[in-house]
This record gives C-alpha cells, structure tokens and sequence, in this order.
C-alpha cells in the first residue's frame, strides 16, 4: 500500500512497481511482509524510488545480513541531487532573461 492505495493503482507503470519491490525479492523476502508507505513530493517515479530506499534501509533494521546484498544492489544509496536555487537576475536557476538588443 502506497498512499492508502494499492501499490498497482498508485503506480501507474509496470516498471515502477518493479523497482518498489525490489528490495524485497532481491532479498527472498517477497512474501513475507506487508508494506504500507507514505510519499509525499515529487513525482510518482521519484516517490517509487524512496519507497524502494525506505524498503532497503526497513530490511536492514530488521536483518542486518542484508546489507552486504542491498549494497551490493546499490539500493543503500541516497539519490543526492535536490533542486538548484534560483538566482538574483536570472528567470530560473539557470535561465537567464530573454536578451533583446532593440
């Protein structure tokens, strides 16, 4: 459950839902646990990928010889990138004002 929805009707793509329970048949640990998770921001394939962190670092907590598999997986790391500030003179973060000449 995701959002008190389903884990196929919140996640539109099949691919999402493989990346949510990725954790968990990596693992061996498909069909042992039920999983209820709460997202907030972002887009629903940003929300699949900390539902998937949020998973990993679950397993962990509860199994800590799962963390060499998990790591090993790459599902332990933090996406890092958050969004860039906007700047005094620009439009955006980047986008400068359209130039005119005339």
């Amino acid at each position: 459950m995701v959002n008190g929805h389903p884990l196929a009707e919140y996640m539109k793509r099949p691919t999402l839902e493989l990346m949510v329970q990725e954790p968990l048949r990596l693992t061996g640990a498909a069909g042992r646990f039920d999983v209820r998770a709460q997202c907030l921001g972002g887009g629903i394939a940003g929300q699949a990928g900390a539902v998937r962190h949020g998973i990993a670092k679950a397993l962990v907590l509860m199994d800590e010889e799962l963390r060499a598999t998990l790591r090993r997986g790459g599902l332990l790391t933090r996406d890092s990138r958050v969004k860039e500030r906007k700047k005094y003179g620009r439009k955006r973060a980047r986008r400068g004002f359209q130039f005119k000449k005339r």
